[in-house]
């Protein structure tokens, strides 16, 4: 049994000319594996994420399907849901400056996460705490559980937050472009203890980013989506012979260490925007 199945999954949002899927016709099975989804801005990337969450908001819509270890989670109602959040499934935002609260301590916060869900004493709850900051490479957690989020850095931000989404214990983790806010010295680390944490916790990945060579490098498979579609599914090892002509165009849009070219090249939507979904 698949550990997340999402079938026909639709996200529309209303605008002058009439609803607009973002999302559109989305189906895919996850495993105990590593899913990339890539794309440009704006291709329905993050609005899948959102949506197997239920954290679209009127007046968006979803439609289709979306079931988490043989449970479909459109039938929950909104205590079984927010119970489901974090327990089971948890997300890791974009940018932990806007995700951290910013009149709690760290310590404060984490605990929050843990306590919504187990009920501990106080000092083992501690304890928790202090591991966990310690296995996402937190050197001093005494020190940091008592700092609040404008005295962290950019890096130890995003550690916070990872920490706070699988302190839990869940099974699946959906990473939302979890370096776009990180100084490029600090990504490959961030990335890196991701997947030490989801390869040693025997958990499901989602890794949503518009950079391609990231992805294939820490995924398992790939889905690469436009305008809310699908349109080719790969091994993240074979992602360089992918054939879709929208992929290609990705692919050589991506700036390389010694670039020859005067200037990089832009796709030729009219090549693609007629063809289906790819394999």
């Amino acid at each position: 049994m698949s550990l997340l199945s999402v079938k026909n999954l639709c996200v529309s949002f209303p605008t002058p000319q009439g609803r607009l899927n973002v999302v559109d016709d989305l189906s895919f099975d996850l495993g105990k594996e590593r899913l990339g989804i890539v794309g440009e801005s704006g291709s329905g990337k993050s609005m899948t994420g959102r949506a197997i969450l239920r954290l679209i908001r009127p007046p968006g819509r979803v439609a289709g399907t979306v079931s988490f270890e043989g449970q479909d989670l459109t039938e929950l109602n909104g205590s079984q849901m927010r119970a489901m959040r974090g327990a089971k499934i948890s997300m890791i935002m974009q940018d932990p400056r806007y995700s951290l609260n910013p009149v709690m301590t760290v310590g404060t916060q984490i605990e929050e996460a843990l306590r919504t869900h187990e009920r501990l004493p106080k000092r083992e709850m501690k304890a928790r705490v202090r591991a966990m900051l310690e296995a996402v490479r937190i050197n001093d957690p005494d020190r940091v559980v008592r700092m609040y989020a404008h005295e962290l850095s950019g890096g130890m931000g995003q550690r916070v937050m990872i920490a706070m989404m699988l302190i839990p214990r869940p099974r699946l983790l959906i990473a939302d472009e979890p370096t776009s806010a990180l100084d490029v010295s600090v990504q490959g680390d961030v990335l890196k203890l991701i997947d030490d944490l989801v390869r040693d916790n025997g958990m499901g990945l989602i890794l949503i980013s518009h950079d391609l060579p990231l992805v294939a490098r820490y995924c398992d498979r790939i889905l690469v989506m436009n305008a809310g579609r699908v349109v080719e599914t790969c091994n993240a090892a074979d992602l360089q012979a992918a054939r879709h002509p929208y992929t290609r165009g990705l692919l050589s849009a991506v700036p390389q260490m010694h670039e020859t070219r005067d200037e990089l090249p832009v796709m030729d939507r009219t090549q693609w925007s007629a063809l289906g979904s790819g394999t």
